[in-house]
């Protein structure tokens, strides 16, 4: 009888899909099987790419004359620690009884690579390969990836894109290291009190570095500038608000060398001269804009969004991060994890209302629960096929993070952390079926001669998606100015009671931390605060939502970044610097975000079958010779 061969990328997934295929029989010395059925699992990566020296003894040596090293054929090996474990699956795979193979590594690029690998070691392929895609570890998700597995080799286009981020990183690597070692190696050493040293070099990681020493420098290099605004106090009594000056068309001012910006001036003598102006003179309510505002909830989290809330809410790194969430995956309570998409597709919108029920039968929340009653009582819509909260056109390989509405046999033996990671996808999950919360906004602008004073009151009058988000009494709460000047009346003369000058100046950016540089790195190197403007310019980024957090985590592992453990602030080390310095004199432009992202949309146009993986070969590897020349001509 002819058996079928299924192969997970970790032996726990595998027990997972041992249960759903009924496999009862004993766990053998690396794998499990039935009478249909063999189970075997990878333990990660068991073939690795070779290094220089198996191609050439002389590689060894780090030495010019050997690079720039381009080889025609690349060669790979089973990696040491895993070779057990390797013979089993190609044991297995070679059995006469075998003539079908489930691919069902973890659906996405690395995942593929990891089988792929194996196979092309193997050197055997079987007539009938299949690949297992699935969004969870849910008992219908992985029925349903079984039994709709397609042929391995459409997937084939991914397994090239993933192929040829290996070698791009691995060319880009041993090339740029040797040589940045061998020219500055003793001199960074020198600078930095070190007897030798070795300066490694990275597609991403270097341009990661780039945005970190960018950042600090600004900062270093920051001159806080003063400047003074001027802030007038009018009505009477109870009616009292402040209004604060900005120019205007009619403004004696308007276009004046004087001003700092619109609202303030460089000196505070001009801002004394305009309020010796001003003292005596009648005030009038010019115009008043009263309107409704309403705010949506936010999109669902994808890979890069979630890290960043758990390096907010829990100081931890998004390596962490996305243990923790790959532990809820594989625990069933949870979809995948390593996804960019923010969105659900159609078809998962159509049956959303399973993962509801689930949560409300399962999941033992106090706060959640209160939030899905009334989602019942309150009768919400779970239609959202037609809402921003799907878009199939937005999606690649996966959709957004949500909860399964399963797994909750697992759920208490989880630690506090992971309990309360699930919980911040739930809320965000469950969010987006309430309504938009409404806000009541009022405008006022007070007129003084030609000059103009602003005041503004905003007070939320329904909290929608906020009560489950926000959770802040503050929101409800009378906003004392909204009620002044709700009072008044356009036309109105007013009192003027006083003018004062508050001093202001500016501010340098921000550091990165452990979070908000994931989302730097997912929007090309730039770290966009509003959530709409992010989606807006959303591109292809630096690395994958795979590959991020293991950027940063290498980084601070070779000592050219450091992450403070309570904050997780991001610093440039001594180190740091003086590599990006080398880079920077040397190779600029793998500094910079823009190109490193188009070698990404490069991999992804490939997996795409939009251009051909030798004409992405050919460019990478012109790409490296054009350094070199340039190098040549210098030295």
């Amino acid at each position: 009888m002819q058996k079928k061969i299924l192969i997970t990328e970790k032996p726990s997934v595998a027990m997972e899909f041992a249960k759903v295929l009924g496999i009862n029989g004993t766990r053998k010395d690396g794998y499990l099987e039935s009478n249909e059925w063999i189970i075997t699992w990878c333990v990660g990566h068991l073939v690795t790419m070779s290094y220089p020296e198996k191609y050439d003894e002389k590689m060894k040596m780090w030495r010019l004359d050997t690079l720039p090293f381009m080889p025609k054929e690349y060669k790979y090996e089973v990696i040491p620690a895993v070779q057990k474990q390797f013979n089993t699956i190609s044991n297995l795979i070679k059995r006469e009884d075998v003539d079908t193979v489930y691919v069902s590594t973890d659906s996405g690029r690395e995942g593929e690579y990891i089988y792929r690998l194996v196979e092309a070691q193997i050197g055997v392929k079987l007539k009938n390969r299949k690949r297992v895609w699935i969004d969870s570890q849910t008992e219908e998700e992985i029925k349903r990836g079984i039994k709709e597995a397609k042929d391995l080799s459409e997937y084939d286009s991914l397994s090239d894109s993933a192929y040829l981020r290996a070698k791009e990183d691995y060319l880009i690597g041993i090339n740029f290291s040797r040589l940045l070692t061998l020219i500055y190696g003793r001199r960074v050493a020198s600078k930095i009190n070190e007897d030798r040293i070795s300066i490694s070099v990275g597609r991403v990681m270097t341009c990661v570095l780039g945005m970190i020493v960018i950042r600090e420098r600004e900062i270093r290099n920051f001159v806080k500038t003063p400047y003074y605004k001027i802030i007038g106090e009018f009505g009477s009594n109870e009616y009292r608000f402040k209004a604060e000056w900005k120019v205007n068309d009619n403004s004696k001012f308007k276009d004046s060398i004087k001003l700092y910006n619109e609202s303030g001036f460089k000196k505070i003598e001009t801002a004394k001269e305009l309020i010796k102006s001003l003292n005596g003179k009648q005030a009038i309510i010019k115009d008043m804009k009263k309107s409704k505002t309403k705010e949506n909830p936010p999109l669902l989290f994808n890979l890069a969004e979630i890290q960043n809330e758990c390096t907010k809410k829990f100081k931890i790194k998004p390596d962490e991060a996305l243990e923790i969430i790959q532990e809820l995956y594989e625990k069933k309570l949870v979809t995948y994890p390593r996804t960019d998409a923010r969105v659900l597709s159609t078809a998962v919108a159509k049956v959303i209302s399973k993962n509801l029920n689930g949560l409300a039968k399962g999941y033992k929340d106090e706060e959640c629960q209160k939030y899905l009653k009334k989602m019942a009582e309150e009768k919400y819509s779970t239609n959202l096929v037609k809402t921003k909260y799907v878009n199939d056109s937005k999606i690649t390989d996966h959709y957004a993070i949500i909860p399964t509405g399963q797994g909750y046999e697992n759920f208490e033996r989880l630690s506090k952390l992971h309990k309360d990671v699930y919980k911040v996808i739930v809320k965000r999950f469950i969010s987006i079926f309430y309504p938009p919360a409404e806000f009541n906004k009022i405008n006022v602008t007070v007129q003084v001669e030609n000059e103009e004073f602003n005041a503004s009151g905003k007070i939320c009058i329904k909290q929608g998606y906020l009560e489950i988000t926000k959770n802040d009494k503050s929101l409800t709460q009378e906003d004392k100015n909204i009620n002044v000047l709700n009072n008044l009346k356009k036309g109105q003369n007013i009192d003027t009671n006083n003018y004062e000058i508050k001093e202001s100046e500016t501010t340098p950016p921000s550091r990165y931390n452990s979070g908000s540089i994931i989302l730097a790195m997912e929007n090309a190197g730039k770290l966009i605060e509003d959530e709409e403007l992010r989606e807006q310019i959303k591109g292809a980024g630096i690395g994958t939502s795979a590959t991020r957090a293991e950027i940063i985590k290498k980084l601070e592992k070779i000592q050219y970044i450091s992450i403070n453990a309570k904050t997780q602030i991001i610093t440039p080390t001594p180190k740091g610097e003086v590599i990006f310095d080398v880079v920077a004199n040397s190779i600029p432009d793998m500094l910079n975000p823009k190109l490193t992202a188009s070698w990404e949309k490069g991999l992804e146009m490939v997996a795409k079958k939009e251009i051909k993986s030798d004409e992405f070969m050919e460019k990478l590897e012109k790409y490296i010779r054009s350094k070199f020349d340039k190098f040549v001509i210098k030295m």
